[in-house]
């Protein structure tokens, strides 16, 4: 904000789709205000809801991804517990990992001009995660079935993949399994893949119907 010169347009939103365009108005070097610029607007919100439920990873993978995730259009993300997570936070470091990808995702946000903040859940594990997606979800697994906006929830495994019981546990589900790309992706390339193709087809940048060759994640 501190960049900002006297005069410049500006764009100021609630992260809940309402949004003015202001000037930046700078009474001191080290101070600015905003100044409305046009009429208060709002927009809806897309849809369908997209979602994207990634494995913690180790060190900064997880805040990349939720970056990421954010510029890409995500309305939703989650972190997952997997049988296979490497890293499982207690409960204090649950809530100071959780507050910093709120940050993350709010300056991505920021930084694209998105006009509605993605949600960040607490922590689930695969079991809930399936529950929440209901009939929307889906497994990112190699050799799965193309993405559709029929099943907008996208679960992503962590660096070992999906246990043979948790994909067991999606078939009960009733959770298909799709591919993300024609080659196998680390697990946060894999997340930031979901959101894109699932952002992609929400938006009608491809027909999915047109689609050929291999598919794995």
């Amino acid at each position: 904000m501190l960049r900002l010169r006297d005069g410049e347009a500006v764009v100021a939103s609630d992260g809940a789709g309402s949004f003015r365009a202001c000037r930046a108005r700078r009474p001191t070097p080290r101070t600015f205000a905003l100044e409305a610029d046009g009429p208060l607007r709002s927009t809806a919100a897309p849809v369908p809801q997209l979602t994207v439920c990634l494995s913690l990873l180790k060190g900064e993978r997880t805040e990349w991804a939720v970056e990421k995730l954010t510029e890409a259009g995500v309305d939703e993300i989650v972190p997952l517990l997997c049988e296979r997570t490497v890293v499982r936070p207690g409960e204090q470091g649950a809530g100071r990992r959780q507050r910093r990808l709120a940050l993350v995702a709010r300056q991505a946000a920021m930084q694209s001009r998105r006009l509605f903040l993605p949600r960040l859940l607490d922590l689930l594990d695969l079991r809930a995660a399936l529950a929440l997606g209901g009939e929307r979800a889906f497994l990112a697994e190699p050799g799965g079935q193309s993405p559709t906006l029929a099943r907008p929830f996208a679960l992503v495994g962590p660096e070992g993949g999906w246990s043979e019981r948790e994909l067991a546990l999606a078939e009960r589900e009733g959770a298909p399994l799709v591919a993300l790309g024609a080659g196998v992706l680390r697990a946060e390339t894999a997340a930031v893949a979901a959101g894109l193709l699932l952002s992609a087809l929400r938006v009608g940048l491809f027909d999915p119907a047109r689609s050929t060759g291999d598919r794995s994640r």
